[in-house]
């Protein structure tokens, strides 16, 4: 077992894997930027060293410094997380290099699934179906003609990534220059390779996802579905477990095709076989993620398990402790993502500082997140805030769940996308759970404007902020200048009869 672990990482994941490490008895090693010096990750670990300027390439992508961290403070392995480092295969390949085991797939299994292309060449040869489509592409004139051959509409994507990065959807040929102009230029910054390939359209579909780990000893345990349709700009935004339309024998073939890629590519660790549903109830392999998700709390809530607790111990090289038989699963899983952005303002993201942050409780509610009072959002990195779960005993117990963690959950200083949420949990088709991946466009939705008693709160929480009760990391002001600021907000709040608010104006 490792004695001691660097998490490659921050925000709400480090703190995630942090915690795991704890439950483990192994030590923590976090690293930070420069913006990120009081993140809470930085001081929970039991160490914690700088790595650079806030730029990401300076600091989190900066492998050379992190392996060179990692070795000066004796840590037996790095975790990758999600995002960042977690799927290059060359990282990977660096911490073997440098004595250190890598938490999660080999690095030819990474670099096989992390290109879309011989991934769906994988996908075939374990009989999986894939959807029609083309090789690697870097010509507009192949581009062209394998959309002419494929059939309009059709998907163009970045074939040495994912996460909805170089992804477009071409209607008709007059589209397709500027779509695959667009498309490459965000492959090339995002993974550095210009490259796509050509993929037909289906429509409607469903996001379907299975949860694997594996470990050395060839056992492949499939961990159940996630339901990820509800989706804007390609990046999803709630996430459930289980899918409202997967009953047993679609999740028995669902699982069994994961397994079949996952052992063609030899892979062990945890990853995630993605699929994309038809009406018909036909399945698509489309790709694999080769790392932690960032929606797997949904997973342990419904399952119990610890996934990331069990990547650690299976790239400790232990075996698996269970099969697919032994997991039972129970109740109803819900997953929203929190991003700073402002949805009153075409979505853009929203920078600053948050100068109150209370975030929800009570029973079935799980919020991980790396929010403080006084914490700066800055540009520099992902907009995901928080991370809230919420379980039921049902579909309908986990929604309306949801709804009021949502409406606890309290940011000030930025711009959040919680309305947003809130109002698609309250379509009436998302209630009915007849949704896909084009569900925020049939139906529009759009958040109402903050009603007058949310925008006064916000001045409120601005005013508490500048009377000292909220407090810029660990500085505190004395109590009874607190104490008055506190009184403040109570006779405010009053005058307001209380109300809940989402940003400030």
């Amino acid at each position: 077992m490792f004695r001691k672990v660097l998490v490659a990482n921050r925000g709400e994941i480090a703190l995630r894997i942090v915690r795991a490490l704890r439950d483990l008895s192994i030590r923590s090693v976090a690293v930070y930027s420069d913006v990120d010096r009081l993140s809470p990750h930085v001081r929970y670990a039991d160490e914690a060293y700088h790595i650079g300027p806030a730029p990401a390439r300076e600091s989190y992508l900066n492998i050379e410094r992190i392996i060179e961290v990692a070795k000066k403070a004796g840590a037996d392995a790095i975790h990758p997380g999600y995002g960042f480092l977690a799927e290059n295969s060359d990282f990977a390949e660096a911490c073997g290099a440098a004595g250190l085991t890598f938490i999660g797939p080999p690095p030819e299994s990474m670099r096989l699934l992390g290109d879309k292309v011989a991934a769906r060449k994988t996908a075939e040869s374990a009989n999986v179906p894939v959807i029609p489509g083309s090789d690697e592409l870097t010509s507009l004139d192949d581009i062209r003609r394998a959309a002419d051959r494929i059939g309009y509409p059709v998907m163009l994507k970045a074939a040495a990534g994912g996460g909805g990065k170089g992804v477009r959807v071409v209607r008709s040929p007059d589209e397709l220059e500027r779509a695959a102009t667009v498309a490459m230029q965000e492959a090339k910054a995002a993974f550095g390779n210009p490259a796509l390939y050509v993929e037909k359209q289906l429509w409607p579909v469903r996001h379907i996802e299975v949860q694997i780990i594996a470990d050395r000893y060839g056992n492949i345990v499939p961990i159940g579905e996630r339901e990820c349709s509800i989706q804007r700009r390609h990046q999803k935004l709630i996430e459930e477990c289980p899918s409202p339309v997967v009953d047993q024998l679609l999740r028995r073939a669902l699982c069994r095709a994961a397994v079949r890629i996952a052992r063609a590519a030899n892979y062990h660790n945890v990853g995630t076989v993605e699929f994309l549903l038809t009406a018909d109830r036909s399945f698509y392999f489309i790709e694999m993620n080769t790392r932690l998700q960032v929606e797997h709390p949904v997973t342990e809530m419904v399952t119990g398990v610890d996934l990331v607790k069990d990547q650690i111990l299976v790239a400790a090289g232990e075996e698996l402790p269970y099969d697919e038989a032994e997991l039972l699963t129970r109740g109803w899983a819900i997953e929203c993502r929190i991003v700073a952005e402002d949805p009153f303002n075409n979505f853009l993201p929203s920078v600053g500082k948050v100068m109150l942050a209370r975030e929800p409780a009570g029973p079935g509610i799980r919020v991980e997140s790396a929010l403080y009072d006084g914490i700066e959002i800055t540009p520099y990195y992902d907009s995901l805030l928080a991370k809230v779960t919420a379980w039921g005993r049902n579909r309908e117990g986990a929604r309306t769940r949801m709804k009021r963690a949502l409406t606890e959950f309290r940011v000030e200083g930025v711009a959040t996308n919680i309305p947003y949420l809130l109002q698609i949990l309250d379509t009436p088709a998302f209630i009915a759970g007849d949704i896909d991946t084009s569900f925020l466009d049939r139906y529009q939705v759009q958040p109402a404007e903050p009603v007058e008693e949310q925008r006064l709160a916000a001045e409120v929480a601005a005013l508490l902020y500048t009377a000292g009760a909220v407090t810029d990391g660990h500085r505190r002001e004395p109590l009874d200048r607190r104490s008055a600021a506190s009184s403040q907000w109570r006779r405010q709040m009053a005058q307001l009869g209380g109300g809940t608010w989402w940003r400030s104006t």
